[in-house]
């Protein structure tokens, strides 16, 4: 009366209802994973059939799969290669411009000397102090070229943009014949 369809085995345990499990025999190892196995086999194709795949449609689904996730990673390794590569750009250029105040700072230090400065101010712009006379050696051969373009070669200084155009207007061509 108490026991409400509860069965008990052989050993005296309880059980839930009647023992769906075969009985097995002591020395059945083999047949325990055939049973196993055949079992397994059976849930999968049992799944294969309540989805309707067909080994072929597997196939596709599991091709879709990978080319999603190759898709879904395609993007952030692309984005993350372009990085790396705009970071060594960025240190490429860090390293020009710690040079490049590196020959600043050289500069600066040289022209915080005032001979250097005063050097500077008579090679560069040909100034001279009171009391010196300034003298400008020209070789032949030296005097147009010297000058540069737009350079009077009378006076040595740059002529004015109308009076480059006159003496262009006012030379005569070359013809060649």
């Amino acid at each position: 009366m108490a026991s409400r369809g509860r069965v008990r085995d052989g050993k005296g345990r309880r059980t839930s209802g009647p023992s769906r499990r075969p009985q097995r025999a002591v020395g059945s190892g083999t047949a325990r994973t055939r049973l196993r196995d055949g079992l397994r086999s059976k849930r999968m194709a049992s799944a294969a059939r309540t989805l309707g795949l067909s080994t072929t449609r597997r196939a596709a689904v599991l091709a879709l799969v990978i080319c999603a996730l190759a898709f879904t990673l395609a993007v952030p390794l692309r984005t993350y290669l372009h990085q790396r590569a705009e970071i060594a750009e960025q240190a490429e250029r860090a390293a020009e411009l710690r040079h490049q105040v590196a020959v600043y700072e050289r500069r600066k230090a040289e022209l915080s000397d005032p001979a250097q400065i005063e050097a500077d101010a008579r090679r560069r712009l040909r100034y001279v102090m009171p009391g010196e006379t300034p003298y400008i050696v020209q070789l032949p051969g030296d005097g147009r070229n010297a000058g540069g373009p737009g350079r009077d070669d009378r006076t040595g200084t740059r002529a004015t943009w109308y009076g480059q155009l006159w003496t262009s207007l006012n030379e005569e061509p070359k013809r060649s014949r």
